[in-house]
């Protein structure tokens, strides 16, 4: 098989672990309309940099070093959506708004967002499913004792050496 083949077949095997994880079942119409939805906007703006810049406030000479979609554990299940990983944070933006009761009671719609500074991180883990290893997660712990877990990446590997290497740029 040459080269582009593997990868077309590990990227195959990549969504068909995701719908394996997530039990997508019913909701795989939803799922794609997520991910369709995000793509649009990903477009519309003009790119992931941009996307970035959008959500999320950025500091003079931060740089967007990776984007990658994931999904992060919550107590209500897992959100899909991108996690950007820049030279000062870790930023993870939901790919749909989600519905929410404002103070006044009226029903808001907002993007789930979570940002993680480089400097408030204690430590990250690497872990995986017992019983299906190619589930892998990895679990930021920060220094004021909240974990975050990521999941369902595309390139695990990739996502996991990037982060490593803002941890390690920043520590120095």
């Amino acid at each position: 098989m040459n080269k582009l083949g593997k990868k077309a077949d590990k990227f195959a095997h990549g969504i068909r672990e995701h719908g394996n994880f997530l039990k997508l079942g019913n909701k795989i119409s939803e799922t794609l309309k997520g991910k369709l939805t995000l793509g649009a906007r990903i477009l519309q703006v003009g790119g992931v940099k941009k996307v970035f810049r959008q959500f999320f406030s950025v500091s003079e000479g931060e740089r967007l070093l990776k984007a990658c979609q994931c999904y992060l554990s919550t107590t209500s299940g897992p959100i899909a959506g991108l996690l950007f990983i820049s030279t000062h944070k870790l930023a993870f933006c939901s790919e749909r708004s989600i519905q929410l009761s404002s103070p006044e009671g009226k029903s808001i719609r907002v993007h789930y967002k979570v940002v993680i500074p480089l400097e408030k991180i204690e430590r990250v883990n690497q872990s995986e499913n017992a019983k299906k290893p190619s589930q892998k997660y990895m679990e930021v712990v920060t220094v004021d004792g909240f974990d975050f877990w990521f999941m369902g990446f595309l390139s695990y590997k990739k996502a996991f050496k990037c982060v490593e290497q803002a941890m390690t740029a920043t520590s120095t």
